[in-house]
């Protein structure tokens, strides 16, 4: 089988390591991809830029004209594939992001549902939303084996914090892709990621990079006061894009239903900024703390028996591993 794969936010985390994966050596898929660079960079997909079975677009998820053009470029090569696959990777996901409801709203809601929409016009067969584990909010673990897809959920709200907007908005994705897989429109699902965290990250927004770059820096890193308390999973952007790959490959798996995709390494986040001074030969680092967020969980911590049972996936990238790659990577661009 040969497929067409059509990606935003390509050029992302999960969007650049999926091209990747889906263009092996001897593989005869054909991706369309674009990305705004809001939160990435060309870099990332420096490797592949130049495969022929790969066409890249300097586009943004919300600018009509350009989706209309990418709906008459997919519409140009279907006649040539089995199967096409949509796979909506925009996402709004820094944690400064978190609390603006408009910025988040137009990519993460209006932009996932036009993009979902245009699969459908265009007879893809399949549709994953990447959604967010953001959706837990305040109930985002348990003491048996982590929060499950279909466990209440609650969240914060307005008066709590603005934070849940971002949530709010993913959550209101995964109705739209329920719903068009109910409809008998299109077959897909919902992705709730953990942590992802990635070696070809660009902008240090993030935890782990901005761990990294700190220590690199300064030697020292400055954390919010949460983090004297809160605990997380971080999942490698190769086992995300693996996950992705694996629904996309099980058709009964793709139901319109939510899939949790995390690891079970959970860790504090002082001790992760500890593991990464150790791996950076620095022996007794500084760890200070400043600032406070508000409505952030304790805890994180996710069960994947669901994706684990029905396509068979297993988290491979151990936490020590991908951060060994993630330094190595960042301190090699220190001395370029």
């Amino acid at each position: 089988m040969n497929r067409l794969y059509v990606i935003s936010g390509v050029a992302g985390m999960t969007g650049n390591e999926l091209v990747r994966q889906i263009l092996t050596d001897d593989s005869r898929d054909h991706v369309v991809g674009f990305d705004n660079f809001f939160a990435s960079s060309i870099e990332t997909v420096k490797d592949r830029i130049d495969d022929e079975r790969f066409d890249f677009f300097e586009y943004d998820l919300n600018r009509r004209d350009q989706m209309e053009q990418i709906e008459r470029i997919v519409l140009s090569k279907r006649g040539g594939v089995d199967e096409t696959v949509y796979i909506n990777c925009a996402a709004v996901v820094h944690t400064e992001h978190f609390y603006h409801v408009y910025e988040t709203f137009e990519t993460n809601v209006e932009g996932m549902n036009g993009f979902l929409q245009q699969a459908v016009r265009v007879g893809a067969e399949k549709f994953i939303n990447c959604s967010t584990s953001e959706v837990y909010s305040m109930n985002s673990w348990n003491e048996n084996g982590g929060v499950r897809e279909d466990d209440y959920i609650t969240m914060a709200d307005a008066e709590h914090s603005q934070r849940t907007s971002y949530a709010t908005g993913k959550l209101l994705t995964e109705f739209f892709i329920k719903d068009a897989v109910d409809a008998g429109k299109i077959k897909g699902c919902s992705i709730r990621f953990a942590n992802v965290y990635s070696r070809n990250e660009r902008f240090a927004k993030h935890i782990i990079p901005y761990i990294i770059n700190s220590l690199k820096k300064d030697g020292k890193v400055v954390l919010l006061e949460n983090s004297k308390k809160n605990r997380r999973t971080f999942l490698n952007n190769y086992d995300s894009c693996s996950a992705v790959l694996a629904l996309v490959n099980t058709d009964s798996a793709l139901d319109g239903t939510i899939y949790n995709v995390a690891t079970d390494e959970e860790i504090s986040i002082i001790e992760l900024a500890k593991l990464c001074a150790r791996k950076m030969g620095i022996d007794s680092p500084v760890i200070e703390f400043s600032g406070y967020r508000e409505s952030d969980p304790e805890r994180r911590l996710l069960s994947t028996e669901k994706i684990r049972s029905r396509t068979g996936w297993r988290a491979n990238v151990s936490l020590d591993k991908g951060l060994g790659e993630c330094i190595r990577n960042y301190l090699r661009e220190g001395e370029a």
